[in-house]
């Protein structure tokens, strides 16, 4: 499937038949932790919204391969399915659209009751450039965050070494090498989940 052809909005993961894989960037000391622990910290503050991104190149364009302050421990954090899917069946909109809601009151009021929250963004090529077509960010907060960290949770791995050579691969001009490193991710398939509505940012 080409860039021209691909769905506008579609969830694309890495995933089994029970997890789902998505990436987060924190500073080494959650990241440390997390990693050798296997589950977030007491640090990790469970009463605020966290955002979780399936798309690895997302995560990429957002952390600045792991460079920028803060963000410089990248995390592959595998979730149950289950917890996915009823992440998305709770979540609503960021934003307001026209047309999808009935009106912006409702909307607000939707979106202060959602324990999740959905975000398109363009998704990313090797380069980091936008590409014509949109990935999903997933914001969890309370009941949501909670159970994220403390629920969902199967498995935390620390993938910097990957983006830093994924990432040294794509300056040196070997693009082909840098996407055989890339995570197999495939259209996510929500089980018969109904997903918020979808409309153009």
């Amino acid at each position: 499937m080409t860039a021209l052809t691909r769905p506008q909005y579609e969830i694309r993961a890495q995933h089994t038949d029970t997890t789902v894989t998505v990436y987060q960037a924190y500073s080494p000391l959650i990241g440390g932790p997390a990693v050798r622990d296997g589950r977030f910290p007491e640090a990790w503050k469970r009463d605020r919204m966290t955002w979780i991104k399936p798309s690895f190149l997302w995560m990429m364009y957002r952390c600045g391969w792991g460079l920028k302050e803060g963000q410089e421990t990248v995390l592959a954090v595998e979730i149950t399915r289950e917890g996915f899917d009823w992440a998305l069946e709770h979540a609503e909109l960021s934003h307001y659209v026209r047309g999808v809601h009935p009106d912006r009151a409702t909307w607000q009021r939707n979106l202060r009751r959602a324990p999740a929250r959905v975000q398109w963004d363009p998704e990313r090529d090797l380069h980091l450039n936008r590409l014509p077509y949109r990935s999903l960010q997933l914001g969890l907060s309370g009941e949501a965050s909670r159970r994220y960290a403390d629920e969902w949770t199967v498995s935390i791995r620390d993938v910097t070494p990957l983006a830093r050579q994924i990432h040294q691969l794509v300056r040196d001009g070997r693009l082909d090498e840098a996407a055989a490193l890339l995570p197999r991710e495939s259209p996510y398939p929500p089980g018969g989940v109904p997903l918020p509505a979808r409309a153009a940012a």
